[in-house]
């Protein structure tokens, strides 16, 4: 009698090829029969008008801090993740040496804001170098396979203490310390190396972040010693100014030491068609030998804010901020006050704030997200198209927004891979035959951007809702989200339903899959908030052969282990 049995399912194998219906066997952790008619099982799940894919494998996350704590990786865990890479964009906590956790920390909250009190009260460390990073997380039990690149910002730091985030380069001595670290961590097991080159990055107190400004030599050096090592994927994120320069070394690095790289590659206002350069630039390298890739996205990086934001069109103004320490409710009902709403209306903000200040009046991309929540709004949804066609001012429609349904809607901005008001970039990133399904970013972005869902939004928008443009196929959907990210990093054993290899399977109502809005929640360690999206259609998730979740709710099953590259990925 097999474990489990997954019974008339519609299923999509991750190979992308055409769908069938069938029941998928399990046995002691592998999928023992993927199709035809199974004997029993001790536990069957009706799959019946139900389609049964792989475990989504996540290769873009920042959980580094969060999975010495969390067990259940959430918000990917109920998501339908079930293996996730973690270590991306150069930040992590390993190596750290003793006196530096405040720094990685400080790192951390800047880049991917993440509260450093929450860092600080949940993680317990116990380790210095990255082996015994790795031996930490493997002692802890949790609901889903991880794997973790090094990140260069902790080895420079190791290395070169405060001079790491400064413009200087690296001396000889450096170089080849920082390229023994590496070895040393992918001998035991890291996955990859992650280094970040944009101005976009920056620790909370304004500091750079240590390797935004490696030379070649530097990252030539980190390269040769992957190769020695065997494995690893060098994964970058930079704002690629001089494409040329760039992708020199890149290419030099793929091929000399056949290390693959991975660069991220995204839609920016002010340069709207610069991707597909760089999608041109990327086909060519790899027509010329060098494996590189773009990391792409599956929806906009769209900031979210609502009344409880930290940063919103009126927080600086005069009025709001005398009323400002109320509570939600009270301060709804104080700016539907017609006195004190023609206040605000006439006010400016008295923001100093650059970055927030122009922000809050991009009304030609600002939105109302929405239930269920629309990222792919029309230009005619705009806020400013809505205020010329009614006759109104922005800021009117703005306050409209934030005072509606309870003060729990939200203001999206989609800043990034955007800027032709369609998602029609990104469904041309996708398709390409040199790019990778990426940047859920799970973990980060607390206070503004929530985009773990990214699964579910891949399979609910480009497979069945879409309707300003193409569809994907349901099979090329699932495919980018499993068997592709896999073979990436070597994981052999995931992202496919074939018989013989791990039991990682979602079983999920399509029909019924959908988005739940944003909101906040105040549950990591010392009361810090995040934001979080949940999503219903999840009937099951296994992991290893084990139900890890029921429709959304765990059950309390941690099958989940680290991955070791050179023994597990193989």
């Amino acid at each position: 009698m097999h474990d489990i049995v997954i019974r008339g399912g519609l299923v999509v194998d991750g190979t992308g090829a055409p769908a069938f219906e069938g029941d998928v066997a399990i046995e002691n952790g592998k999928l023992v029969a993927v199709g035809g008619s199974v004997g029993a099982g001790r536990e069957e799940i009706d799959a019946r008008d139900r389609i049964v894919t792989p475990g989504w494998v996540d290769i873009h996350s920042h959980y580094d801090g969060q999975v010495t704590w969390d067990p259940y990786v959430s918000p990917s865990g109920f998501h339908g993740v079930t293996t996730t890479v973690m270590g991306n964009c150069g930040v992590g906590f390993a190596p750290a040496r003793p006196d530096s956790h405040d720094h990685l920390i400080n790192v951390m909250e800047g880049v991917e804001d993440i509260p450093g009190t929450a860092l600080h009260e949940g993680m317990r460390w116990g380790w210095e170098s990255f082996p015994q990073y790795l031996d930490v997380l493997e002692a802890m039990p949790r609901v889903m396979d991880i794997a973790a690149q090094v990140p260069h910002s902790a080895v420079r730091d190791y290395v070169m203490g405060d001079r790491g985030a400064t413009r200087a380069a690296a001396n000889a001595d450096h170089v080849e310390a920082m390229a023994r670290i590496v070895e040393q961590a992918l001998r035991a097991g890291a996955i990859g190396f992650s280094t970040s080159r944009t101005k976009l990055h920056l620790a909370a107190d304004g500091s750079a972040v240590a390797g935004s400004f490696a030379d070649s030599t530097e990252l030539l050096a980190i390269g040769h010693a992957m190769a020695r090592a065997g494995h690893g994927v060098f994964q970058m994120v930079s704002d690629l100014v001089d494409p040329e320069a760039e992708f020199a070394w890149m290419e030099q690095l793929a091929r000399q030491h056949g290390v693959p790289v991975h660069y991220i590659l995204v839609q920016f206002e002010e340069q709207p068609d610069k991707w597909r350069q760089l999608l041109a630039m990327t086909r060519r390298a790899a027509e010329g030998g060098a494996d590189i890739t773009a990391l792409v996205g599956c929806r906009p990086v769209g900031m979210l804010i609502n009344l409880e934001s930290r940063y919103h069109p009126f927080s600086e103004h005069p009025s709001y901020r005398a009323i400002a320490h109320l509570p939600l409710e009270a301060r709804i009902e104080a700016l539907r006050q017609p006195a004190l709403r023609a206040r605000l209306l006439a006010e400016e903000t008295t923001s100093t704030n650059r970055f927030w200040r122009t922000r809050m009046a991009h009304f030609h991309n600002m939105f109302q997200l929405g239930d269920p929540p629309d990222y792919e709004p029309p230009p005619e949804r705009s806020v400013e198209a809505i205020a010329r066609a009614s006759g109104r001012r922005p800021e009117e429609i703005v306050l409209d927004i934030l005072t509606g349904q309870g003060g729990r809607d939200w203001l999206y901005f989609p800043f990034i891979n955007y800027a032709d008001r369609s998602l029609q970039p990104l469904y041309d990133m996708m398709r390409h035959p040199h790019t990778l399904l990426s940047l859920a970013d799970g973990g980060a972005h607390c206070g503004l951007i929530c985009d773990a869902s990214a699964p579910s939004f891949l399979l609910s928008h480009w497979a069945r809702d879409r309707r300003r443009g193409p569809l994907l196929g349901l099979e090329e959907a699932v495919a980018l989200q499993s068997s592709r990210g896999a073979a990436a990093y070597g994981l052999v054993d995931r992202g496919r339903l074939t018989a013989g290899l791990r039991a990682d399977v979602n079983v999920i109502d399509f029909n019924k899959l959908r988005l739940e809005p944003p909101r906040w929640a105040h549950d990591l360690p010392a009361q810090g908030r995040r934001l979080l999206q949940h999503a219903t259609g999840y009937d099951a998730t296994i992991a290893a052969g084990v139900v890890t979740w029921r429709h959304g709710e765990a059950t309390g099953a941690l099958p989940g282990r680290l991955i070791r590259a050179g023994r597990d990925a193989a």
